[in-house]
């Protein structure tokens, strides 16, 4: 802990974070608190390649790195270095949780996976494209494979159905995945210090997990038996229906959940007044519409149809923000499509204090990183280190808390680096 600010909600919990496929799951931990230390080749994570860097310049910081490691420190490590073994073992002695990445049998080839180096309080949480055990095991599965097989992609896109599904940017496995890990880590300690019971391996597979978080596919087949189709702009589903998407007057687009149809139909009677004061509310008094709009939604698709290109005309009429403000002040779940950037001046993410201002390796000033999306009110999560360089806290690590000589960790180095 630094200075007087208060504890997390895991502080005291060394993790060790190795691989590249666990960055998410560290991050959220080491934001609650916990020690992590993320142990990199000597070339690095993979991620530290990833665009966008720092003034778009390769030498300098990845954002995407640096977005997954704040509060995380870095060590250097050669698995299969000669030496390296011990080192390991001793870090893991005084870990907690591990979380290893690595392709199934990788470290055990080593000597150096769960079953040579676990101890009995440990949580090994083993993060791999489909598990450590069945015939996909030892199959490759980057993140375009794993959405692909796990089935997110197949709702994914446009009403044309000549074009391909489509993969949503940002390593979305890894997302998904690392919640997961993150839950079932947290379950471990849980049973492990609340209930006594001992550590314990987690066997965490990222093609489950993906398959897992499907939304709406898996209970129309299950329950339906229908497949969902990919639609332009709005969630997919077993049958077509109204666009949600539609160009305001200043040329900013809004999203209008549901095709703009009130939920609850209390809100119905306002957004007709709001339309009549535009006089856009066309036939949508007939009592008929009310009628059909709020008893089964799969009824009347026609009416259901006209009710939503008549609600979709209206908002053309008006600015994108008005839209989204009147809206929202009726209790409709409709919003704004903006561009990214846009929402580092957003009044609600500032009050909630979604963003950390912290230094940034290689940019003078201080920047903003993207925190967490839940709050503890006696114990914060919060920005706790920035991003660390490359093999930083070595010395900290290996010689202050390790209790290697200055003449070991040498040794070590030069096995490590040649």
């Amino acid at each position: 802990m630094t200075g007087t600010l208060p504890d997390g909600p895991l502080e005291g919990l060394r993790v060790i974070e190795v691989g590249d496929r666990g960055e998410i799951a560290g991050k959220l931990l080491a934001d609650a608190g916990v020690d992590l230390i993320r142990v990199e080749p000597p070339e690095g994570a993979r991620s530290r390649g990833l665009p966008p860097f720092v003034d778009d310049d390769p030498a300098q910081t990845s954002l995407s790195y640096a977005a997954r490691n704040t509060s995380k420190r870095s060590v250097t490590l050669d698995l299969a270095a000669p030496g390296a073994g011990e080192l390991w073992a001793k870090l893991v002695a005084r870990s907690d949780v591990v979380i290893d990445s690595h392709p199934p049998t990788v470290l055990d080839e080593l000597a150096a996976g769960w079953d040579a180096v676990g101890h009995e309080r440990l949580i090994w949480c083993a993060v791999t494209p489909f598990g450590r055990e069945g015939p996909r095991r030892d199959w490759l599965a980057p993140d375009l494979v794993g959405v692909a097989l796990g089935g997110p992609m197949m709702s994914t896109g446009y009403d044309d159905h000549d074009l391909p599904p489509i993969r949503a940017d940002g390593e979305h496995s890894m997302a998904m995945s690392n919640e997961y890990a993150v839950g079932a880590i947290l379950a471990a300690l849980w049973q492990r210090d609340a209930l006594g019971g001992p550590g314990q391996l987690v066997d965490l597979s990222i093609h489950e997990s993906i398959s897992a978080t499907v939304e709406g596919a898996f209970p129309n087949w299950e329950y339906l038996g229908k497949l969902v189709q990919r639609q332009t702009g709005r969630h997919s589903s077993p049958d077509p229906h109204p666009r949600w998407q539609y160009c305001c007057a200043d040329g900013n687009y809004i999203l209008l959940m549901g095709g703009g149809i009130p939920r609850d139909r209390r809100y119905w009677e306002q957004l007709l007044d709001w339309m009549d004061e535009h006089e856009a509310a066309s036939d949508l008094r007939d009592p008929k519409y009310i009628e059909v709009l709020y008893t089964d939604p799969r009824l009347e698709p026609e009416i259901r149809g006209h009710v939503a290109e008549t609600i979709g005309a209206f908002v053309q009429l008006l600015d994108a923000e008005t839209v989204y403000r009147r809206g929202q002040s009726m209790h409709l779940p409709w919003g704004r499509v903006r561009r990214p950037e846009e929402n580092l001046d957003d009044p609600h993410w500032a009050d909630r204090g979604f963003f950390w201002e912290g230094e940034l390796p290689g940019h003078p000033e201080p920047v903003r990183y993207p925190g967490a999306p839940y709050r503890f009110t006696e114990s914060p999560v919060r920005l706790r280190r920035r991003p660390p360089l490359l093999g930083e806290h070595n010395h900290e690590v290996y010689i202050d808390e390790l209790g290697l000589s200055v003449d070991e960790y040498k040794a070590l180095a030069a096995a490590i680096h040649g």
